[in-house]
């Protein structure tokens, strides 16, 4: 197969997009989330159209080797509802259409920018809020489904559909396993879901440049999730919490990064016809 770059990306550019994908995969290991919320850099350098999907395939092979990785931490399939990943997966199913929608029709900067804000914020919060603060009768199923059904939605247009899910385990206080137990298989699944989707819907999406870039990453995306892993093992609660927390700050700020180049050129044009 010859490999067929996008127009305009450069081999430093090249070189830069593996070093993202790299840290993508290393944190995601680490924390069991936020490949494509840190891989979001990337989008300086790819258009969203192909960027997007791209992430989604590579965080797949991440989330697939992970939880490989971690079988002996997850619950058998019987022990998934209620208080597994399954009711997260009913809303998450209902919602990846609505997300993949928005990517192909609508602006995307300004939801982006505040989904951003709010991650930032939230991680901020969590480092510096009291020890014993938790939120109290959030277990319910009716909660998982509507927080599964948001994350659909923002996974479909940020490839990031565990972010909804982590924020909730993190108000709950989840031990580090039960929290990647219900968040790992839902972020795999939904991933797996949009992919489908959008080559439905889409087919144009995963041209020559898709398989090309999607080949020439993977290698280095697998051994960084691998060291992640390893990573993880030697973590206690707390500390997963705190990584989890500045990883969630990192991730918004990496959604704000995504955001500025759609808002800049909505906003661009504007500031131009005012002078």
């Amino acid at each position: 197969m010859a490999f067929v770059l996008p127009d305009g990306l450069t081999l430093p550019q090249l070189v830069l997009l593996a070093v993202i994908l790299a840290l993508s995969a290393l944190m995601s290991g680490l924390s069991g989330f936020g490949f494509s919320a840190i891989g979001a850099l990337s989008l300086w350098l790819l258009p969203p159209k192909l960027g997007v999907p791209l992430l989604m395939g590579l965080s797949s092979a991440n989330q697939l080797m992970s939880l490989g990785q971690l079988k002996a931490d997850l619950k058998p399939i019987r022990e998934w509802w209620p208080d597994g990943p399954a009711p997260y997966l009913a809303g998450g199913l209902v919602g990846a259409p609505v997300g993949l929608a928005i990517l192909h029709a609508l602006p995307t900067g300004a939801l982006m920018a505040i989904f951003g804000a709010f991650l930032v914020l939230y991680a901020g919060y969590s480092i510096f809020k009291p020890a014993g603060l938790a939120l109290k009768g959030a277990g319910q199923w009716p909660a998982s489904v509507a927080v599964g059904f948001s994350g659909g939605v923002i996974g479909g247009f940020t490839a990031f559909p565990g972010a909804a899910v982590v924020v909730w385990s993190g108000l709950r206080q989840l031990h580090k396993r039960e929290s990647r137990s219900i968040v790992q298989p839902y972020i795999f699944a939904m991933q797996i879901f949009s992919l489908v989707l959008l080559a439905i819907q889409h087919p144009e999406t995963f041209g020559p440049a898709y398989w090309s870039l999607l080949l020439l990453t993977l290698p280095i995306v697998l051994p960084g999730t691998l060291l992640g892993v390893r990573l993880y093992r030697s973590l206690s609660d707390v500390n997963f919490r705190r990584v989890t927390f500045m990883l969630l700050g990192t991730s918004g700020f990496g959604l704000l990064v995504k955001a500025a180049g759609p808002l800049m050129a909505m906003v661009g044009p504007a500031l131009a016809a005012v002078h």
